[in-house]
């Protein structure tokens, strides 16, 4: 029996990079997946390719930053799908604006988290895992000195500001939902190969910087985040609860 067979998972993020990986890893272990993205064409061909697996996929063009929508998409997908067993609370962007940034990567998140939460406790338990970041463990190193760039500061700023809050629902939601059988955790990564960064690994010398801030010695890939949240969603973390856990080649530990 593979790890999440008869069970159903919702993935926020889930068109391209991490969102995509956890998808196809979740649907590789038995689960029936939700696919979810603002960009319902990326939802789309990350379902195409967990129905190859052998699958059940579903397909929901969602923007995290609308609570209603939010709130409506588990709500349906535990009514059709007749459970709610795991969220991948995933989506995030980066470079934005501070209001456009933390409505993804905050507000987005304790959408999922409000209304997932109940929904599991009411069903007997879920897992929930959330992607935050090394950002959500302390300063974000950047390839160039931005002290005298307002917009530079902004967006790191709102990145740094929102994944800390991360952190911090996530030991909330965890706290508030043990007993009733919900474990919520959050992954951290390090700089991953993903669409997110590919505009700054463009420039010159700028991977190499990256590569450099982790012990490692290089970037992450998203399947090494991907199995980690698994672990994590699974029965063989039954007891982990709470925890933001960096999978980030050592930056955390420098």
């Amino acid at each position: 029996m593979t790890a999440f067979e008869n069970r159903v998972s919702f993935v926020t993020g889930a068109g391209s990079g991490i969102g995509e990986a956890m998808t196809l890893k979740l649907a590789a272990e038995g689960s029936t997946v939700v696919c979810c993205d603002i960009n319902e064409q990326g939802a789309q061909a990350t379902a195409a390719r967990a129905e190859e697996l052998g699958a059940k996929a579903v397909v929901s063009a969602l923007d995290t930053a609308d609570e209603e929508a939010v709130k409506e998409a588990l709500t349906k997908t535990a009514r059709d799908l007749g459970r709610l067993d795991v969220l991948m609370n995933n989506a995030g962007i980066a470079g934005k604006k501070w209001e456009t940034t933390t409505a993804i990567n905050l507000d987005g998140v304790y959408y999922g988290l409000i209304h997932a939460c109940p929904i599991m406790a009411g069903q007997g338990g879920g897992a929930i895992v959330n992607t935050a970041s090394v950002a959500g463990l302390g300063a974000l190193m950047r390839p160039v000195e931005y002290h005298d760039d307002p917009a530079a500061i902004e967006a790191v700023s709102a990145y740094v500001a929102s994944k800390h809050g991360v952190v911090g629902l996530t030991k909330q939601f965890a706290a508030a939902f043990g007993k009733v059988g919900v474990r919520v955790n959050a992954i951290c990564p390090g700089y991953i190969k993903t669409p997110i960064i590919a505009h700054v690994l463009e420039r010159e010398g700028h991977e190499d910087f990256l590569k450099a801030l982790h012990p490692m010695g290089r970037l992450g890939q998203p399947e090494e985040i991907a199995e980690v949240a698994a672990f994590l969603a699974s029965d063989a973390a039954s007891f982990v609860t709470g925890v933001a856990m960096p999978v980030d080649g050592g930056y955390a530990a420098r």
